[in-house]
């Protein structure tokens, strides 16, 4: 499974994941199998307000789940559409979230939780 975590900076797994996904600087993926980590550069970063392009902020990275603190519900139809599953990460480790994940104790983003400006607070 690939993972991927919009992050601020990179600090590996010990990264925090970013509060919203169309604004993180860049993102991390990790595919369980290799168990390898990635960092590429948010290739969407400035987009505006719901005109997020996850594909493109992805650089063409394929993924399984993405963890993030918030997201638009754009955003969030887009990758849903593409069989991407969106949860909820907590104020925690990219370790911790991958963890979580595993054991299936993360929230899934659902079209009624997601938010609605780029400002919002997590």
């Amino acid at each position: 499974m690939k993972v991927c975590v919009p992050v601020k900076e990179n600090k590996g797994l010990d990264s925090v994941p970013f509060n919203h996904f169309g604004t993180a600087p860049l993102f991390l993926i990790y595919d369980s199998e290799k168990e390898e980590l990635k960092a590429i550069q948010n290739g969407d970063l400035n987009h505006q307000h719901g005109m997020c392009q996850p594909m493109k902020a992805l650089s063409g990275e394929e993924v399984d789940a993405i963890l993030v603190g918030g997201i638009g519900a754009g955003a969030i139809n887009k990758l849903t559409a593409r069989g991407i599953k969106v949860y909820r990460a907590v104020n925690e480790t990219v370790l911790k979230n991958i963890e979580l994940l595993k054991k299936s104790e993360l929230m899934e983003f659902s079209i009624n939780n997601t938010c609605n400006h780029h400002d919002c607070e997590h």
